[in-house]
This record gives C-alpha cells, structure tokens and sequence, in this order.
C-alpha cells in the first residue's frame, strides 16, 4: 500500500477521542433531514453567474420541487393509462355488435371526465391555467381527446427528464423522485 493512499484517506477517530459529546442523532431527525429540499451544489467548472442566489439556474428553465414533480409524475401515470383505455376501447367498437355499443360510449364517459381532470391537473403544472381548462375542454371532443392525451403526455416526460427524472413506458416512478 503507497504511504500516498494512506495520507489522502480521513482518519477515523474512536468515541473517546471526540471532543465534544454530542448526542447521536435519532431516526427521526435524519428523515426529516431527507424530507427537506436540498440546494443544488457549485462544482468548479460551472460559473458562478450561471446561479442566483437560491441555487436555482437561471437562464433555463428553472427546477421545480419534489412535490411538484410527484405531482406531475401522478398525473402523468393516470394519463398515461387513460391512453391505455382510449386505445383498448377503439378496436372493441368494431368488435361488439351495434346494439352494444351504447354501453360501449356509456364506458367512454367516466373515461373522458377522468382523462379532462388529469389533462387539466398536469397542464395546470406545466403550461398555466388558462391552458390546462383549454385542454381539459378539448379533451371531451372524441378524436381531439386522444391527440391532446399524447400532448400533454410529452410535456410531462420532457418535464421530468428535465429536472432528472427517468420516465419509462408507464411514466416515472414516484421512488426515482
């Protein structure tokens, strides 16, 4: 072992040797300590001007909290699996016979106010209010509903990716948060 390794390692110290005695810190502090946001750390090749003075970047888009982003995570799994739904329900119209079919579009309805919560849920996050009740009204139109799903779907995974989220084919996982 090279005299150099050694001296770059910290030296553990034993109880005794400490100082001050402070109490062990219990469970509960150090979930609390995780529950709090953390400030995003300078490295050295990064400028300083590239930070304001909350740690947040500026010039880009700025990074939202984790419970935002828990939020857009929920929001974008029951989208996701409104698609689902849509897309499983449009070869079962051609499949069952017309007189079924009533309670084929009475399945649609729960679908589509579910679908028009969630759009306006997830559009009010990433876009703005104005946009999210836009959508959520485009939402109940039959074919534009769909197309507007995998919108605000994309949005949502850019969102996430964004701020260092990976997102897999049935949306981000609430741990990867």
């Amino acid at each position: 072992m090279a005299d150099d390794d050694y001296e770059d390692r910290p030296r553990r110290r034993r109880r005794d040797e400490d100082e001050d005695d402070r109490p062990r810190r219990s469970r509960r502090d150090e979930e609390e300590d995780e529950d709090r946001p953390r400030r995003r750390r300078r490295y050295d090749d990064e400028d300083e001007d590239d930070f304001d003075d909350y740690g947040e970047e500026r010039g880009g888009r700025r990074r939202l909290s984790r419970e935002t982003l828990r939020a857009i995570a929920g929001s974008q799994k029951a989208i996701i699996l409104c698609i689902l739904v849509y897309l499983c329900l449009i070869p079962v119209q051609f499949a069952i016979p017309e007189e079924s079919r009533i309670f084929l579009a009475l399945a649609l309805i729960p679908l589509g106010i579910t679908a028009t919560v969630f759009v306006f849920l997830l559009a009010t996050k990433v876009y703005s209010t104005a946009t999210g009740v836009i959508l959520g009204i485009l939402t109940l139109i039959p074919c534009i509903g769909l197309i507007v799903l995998l919108i605000i779907n994309g949005k949502a995974t850019s969102v996430l990716k964004e701020n260092g989220v990976p997102v897999g084919f049935l949306g981000a996982s609430s741990s990867d948060i």
